[in-house]
């Protein structure tokens, strides 16, 4: 697995500390992020691939510093947003997952291969030439995670990609993540996703107030909320 590490990191927004002095160091396979609406959980997720720059401390992914080495990281970590249309950006399905490997020097026929068998294996090869904005929202997060799949990084990040799919989906969507080789991290509301996890950790305004195996973790939520 890769090795991610947030070094007193913070991040504000106009005065307030939205990440507040944050140190960890993320090993497992599986990790799951949990808390409240505004607790900071979104923007450390963004920190991991340089969506969102730390104010003050460091990240780094395999002893890459994302201040100094933004786009090798970047090469590294795959991310996916909650909302598929924020990621979806070409006229059909094949070429929105083709288009992911636009800069990786890889021959046609090479890339065609690949693209070819992430669509199989999300289960999207016979929407291949469908309009990418006229599938179900289902049907669009698998492609966003697809598109994500197919440049084949050491780490993937998703920040609440079940939030707006219904149970049938959400279900998929999980049972993809189950099969992923890739080191996860998964920012969710949706703890019974998270229950099979490495590790889940629990973030509170701005802070990490537990970190623990998914049982533990999600019980200090499940109090914290009330």
């Amino acid at each position: 697995m890769s090795e991610i590490v947030f070094e007193h990191v913070s991040h504000h927004f106009d005065a307030e500390a939205v990440v507040d002095d944050v140190s960890l160091t993320l090993r497992e396979h599986r990790i799951g992020i949990v808390g409240a609406n505004g607790s900071g959980k979104s923007t450390l997720a963004r920190m991991v691939n340089g969506l969102v720059a730390p104010t003050a401390g460091r990240v780094t992914v395999d002893g890459l510093d994302l201040a100094r080495h933004g786009r090798e990281v970047r090469r590294r970590v795959g991310f996916v947003f909650t909302n598929a249309d924020n990621q979806i950006v070409m006229p059909t399905v094949r070429e929105d997952v083709a288009f992911t490997l636009r800069r990786h020097r890889l021959s046609a026929a090479d890339a065609a291969t690949r693209v070819d068998a992430t669509l199989e294996r999300f289960g999207l090869a016979d929407l291949a030439d469908r309009p990418a904005h006229r599938l179900s929202g289902g049907q669009k997060q698998l492609l966003a995670i697809a598109a994500v799949l197919v440049a084949e990084p050491a780490v993937v990040v998703a920040d609440e990609p079940t939030t707006l799919l219904d149970a049938r989906n959400a279900r998929r969507i999980a049972e993809h993540f189950d099969s992923l080789e890739q080191q996860l991290v998964v920012v969710s509301h949706q703890l019974e996703l998270l229950e099979s996890f490495d590790r889940v950790i629990v973030m509170e305004g701005g802070r990490v107030v537990a970190d623990d195996e998914p049982r533990i973790a999600l019980g200090a939520y499940r109090a914290l909320i009330g």
